[in-house]
């Protein structure tokens, strides 16, 4: 049989309600209905997709290979049908939580004014790539390492991390924290696009409690709340201010890489190397004219994954 567009909307549907039944309410039609378009997608493909065995349904491997892909392919369709697209097509530049930090509204700012016909969508999106691999953005700025494959990598700069504590704690009133001082508090670990793990904290001295989240406003919310603390980047405070937590330099963590990352072997977006130079400049000129000092590992280092 053909396999159409609604294959894989109704695949993804499904992917992200985590039922049938929610997903046939979001697209208007009946569970059996969408049940059998599930399974013509499976035969076509020759693999089962979703685990159905279970309350909750479960991606196989192939299926989680294939969520990319289908992502991917909806996403470049809804691009060429998009009026809007014809005559300029927009940069859309993704992220995970915190974009640029402060270098955000520099490089938004010079942007316009240096490239008016094109158009540059910052968007928050909570995945690991924000949704770079999904096809959703073009390029995208990601914190610590890179890990999927197919990417180009360009290194911005180093951040340094910081404590997030709730304002209240004692923690609060202290000018600098280390590790050893989060450790006895619950951590709060964005498992979807964070970059803290407790690899963090050295053999025998990690915190003995965790609470996940899967994005920023949960992390944000948890430790408001007095319930955990956490670890960012110098990037967030700028972001993501809240009158009941506090940042606090954080002295013995090793800082994390900022990269811009891009699709290896796709049409790429035209605009993608003046906005990879000019991020790069935005860099650069911020961090001379704050300290200056000339940038330390910010410079034009390329990789491949």
């Amino acid at each position: 049989m053909t396999i159409e567009l609604r294959h894989l909307r109704a695949f993804l549907a499904i992917v992200e309600e985590g039922t049938i039944t929610r997903a046939a309410t979001r697209l208007h039609t009946g569970q059996p209905a969408l049940s059998r378009t599930l399974r013509q997608l499976e035969d076509h493909l020759g693999v089962r997709l979703i685990d159905r065995s279970t309350h909750h349904l479960e991606l196989t491997a192939a299926g989680r290979t294939f969520r990319d892909r289908a992502a991917a392919a909806l996403a470049a369709v809804d691009s060429a049908l998009d009026p809007r697209t014809l005559a300029s097509p927009p940069l859309r530049l993704g992220h995970p939580w915190a974009a640029l930090g402060d270098h955000t509204i520099p490089l938004l700012r010079r942007w316009d004014d240096e490239h008016p016909d094109v158009p540059l969508e910052l968007r928050r999106i909570d995945d690991r790539t924000a949704g770079l691999t999904q096809g959703r953005v073009d390029i995208a700025l990601l914190r610590g390492e890179v890990t999927a494959p197919g990417l180009v990598t360009e290194l911005l700069l180093d951040e340094e991390r910081v404590a997030v504590v709730p304002a209240a704690s004692d923690l609060a009133d202290r000018e600098v924290l280390t590790l050893a001082d989060l450790a006895a508090w619950p951590v709060a670990l964005n498992t979807v696009a964070g970059t803290t793990t407790l690899d963090l904290w050295p053999a025998g001295h990690r915190p003995t409690a965790t609470i996940e989240v899967a994005n920023t406003d949960e992390w944000l919310t948890a430790i408001a709340a007095g319930r955990a603390v956490g670890i960012s980047t110098a990037a967030t405070p700028r972001l993501h201010k809240h009158p009941a937590i506090a940042y606090r330099p954080l002295a013995d963590a090793p800082p994390v890489p900022l990269f811009l990352a891009w699709r290896r072997g796709v049409p790429a977006h035209p605009a993608i190397p003046d906005l990879v130079r000019l991020a790069r400049a935005v860099v650069t000129g911020n961090r001379r004219s704050a300290n200056g000092l000339s940038v330390g590992r910010g410079g034009r280092t390329s990789r491949v994954r």
